[in-house]
């Protein structure tokens, strides 16, 4: 095991991290910009390195900035947490060259699951099913209006290089492809700095459900359940839960074996998420990768008993599972994560950055929050609104949303807006209710 990691990563997810290396008797240093001098994270570290100032370009980007943060300190390892650097392939060889262990997958791998045309055409070939696209990326108009004209409209225009809903576009009408196709690469380049795109036919009315997996240098690959993460404006997901009440226990299993054949066929270690699209008719289609541990993480551990931040730690450090000897996995129970930003949902979900005057949390059985932040902090309009994430979990869906209610009633934060009335209403509709969620859920059941 490491005596010291560091985290290249700020906020709550630092947070979570240093909280679990704290329980494996790991060390950790935190690395902050300016602006979070003053943050829990910073202070809750047994070390701490201001890397630059606000602007995440200059601090949480830099990434020479953070090798050298961490060969200072005699950091023997760097965990990247999600977001910023988590998934670029780059920061995983510099921290390799550098002889600190990358705690996450192999450069090789981010690189292969990270292209989404690349990375849909490989699971395609080791058999797990996909929505019928493109062959590598469309580089013309014409390349895709033919395509289109093969499968059929409506189609979906995505960025080969990107997720979280960028460089995507609806394609329902023949008369707006050019129109669609010009703004997604447009989009693409200003978001990932690659304009490439590829075409998929459009599932109409899916739901979001993703398997997550850990995979260790002892052969063991392990599928911890699924998440639903259907609930979504705009792709960016708001609300998660695990397990999925569209899926019963048939498909569970052959979604399970799907994941673990992807983790198979790309040689994956560490921590990983195969998400599917999951049709009316309970077929599913691999969709995409994410090659960290993802914000959702906590919901599949409620039901699963697992601590996925340090199954991370021990696989980057050479060790077996620790869950390994309890898969295959069976849910226990019902778990539910709401996001809790900054934002107005009143007025198109604007950022709300400010300063907290009053934050009261829930308490009780069955009730998590994961935040940094503490009455007089200040939400920075530099980086990512999350307040917190309220995780409930229950005996059953019906117990899990009953507590939800009355933990969202509980949650007390002034000072910001928040998305806490958006949650509140999301519980009281009755398509949630009966688990009914698509990915158009918030156009469908609560309009604008």
């Amino acid at each position: 095991m490491f005596d010291k990691i560091l985290i290249a990563n700020r906020g709550e997810v630092a947070l979570r991290i240093m909280r679990a290396a704290r329980e494996l008797g790991v060390k950790t240093v935190a690395v902050y910009s300016t602006e979070d001098a003053d943050t829990l994270p910073v202070r809750y570290a047994d070390e701490a390195v201001c890397i630059g100032p606000a602007p995440a370009t200059k601090s949480y980007l830099a990434m020479p900035n953070i090798i050298a943060a961490a060969t200072t300190t005699g950091a023997q390892a760097i965990h990247p947490g999600y977001g910023f650097l988590a998934e670029n392939a780059d920061f995983a060889r510099a921290c390799m060259d550098n002889d600190i262990v990358w705690i996450g997958p192999s450069p090789d791998c981010i690189e292969a699951m990270g292209n989404k045309s690349v990375a849909r055409d490989t699971m395609k070939r080791c058999g797990v099913p996909t929505v019928p696209g493109s062959i590598g990326t469309v580089d013309t108009v014409e390349e895709a209006a033919e395509f289109a004209a093969k499968v059929g409209y409506p189609v979906l225009i995505k960025a080969s290089a990107g997720g979280g809903g960028k460089g995507m576009r609806e394609v329902h009408d023949p008369a707006d492809l050019e129109k669609e196709y010009q703004a997604a690469k447009t989009e693409a380049a200003a978001a990932f700095g690659n304009g490439d795109v590829y075409l998929e036919k459009l599932v109409l009315r899916p739901r979001h459900v993703e398997i997550q997996i850990l995979a260790d240098d002892f052969g063991n690959r392990v599928a911890l359940c699924e998440r639903d993460c259907s609930i979504q404006r705009r792709h960016q997901k708001l609300l998660e839960e695990a397990p999925s009440p569209a899926l019963d226990a048939e498909t569970r299993r052959a979604m399970g074996v799907a994941a673990i054949k992807a983790v198979r066929a790309v040689d994956y270690r560490n921590a990983g998420t195969i998400e599917f699209l999951l049709d009316q008719d309970g077929k599913f289609y691999f969709m995409e990768m994410n090659t960290r541990v993802q914000v959702e993480h906590p919901v599949t551990e409620q039901i699963t008993g697992t601590d996925i931040i340090k199954e991370q730690i021990r696989i980057a450090a050479g060790e077996p599972l620790a869950c390994a000897e309890r898969a295959p996995f069976t849910p226990y129970g019902h778990a539910i994560e709401f996001r809790i930003n900054a934002e107005d949902p009143d007025h198109n979900f604007m950022p709300s950055p400010g300063t907290i005057t009053k934050f009261t949390l829930p308490a009780g059985p069955g009730i998590r929050v994961e935040t940094y932040l503490e009455e007089g902090a200040r939400i920075s309009p530099f980086y990512d609104s999350l307040i917190a994430k309220l995780i409930v979990w229950g005996y059953d869906r019906a117990e899990a949303i009953a507590r939800a209610k009355r933990a969202l009633s509980e949650l007390e934060i002034e000072g910001v807006k928040t998305t806490i009335s958006f949650h509140q209403k999301v519980l009281g509709i009755p398509a949630f209710e009966r688990g009914e969620a698509y990915t158009d859920f918030i156009e469908t059941e609560m309009g604008e």
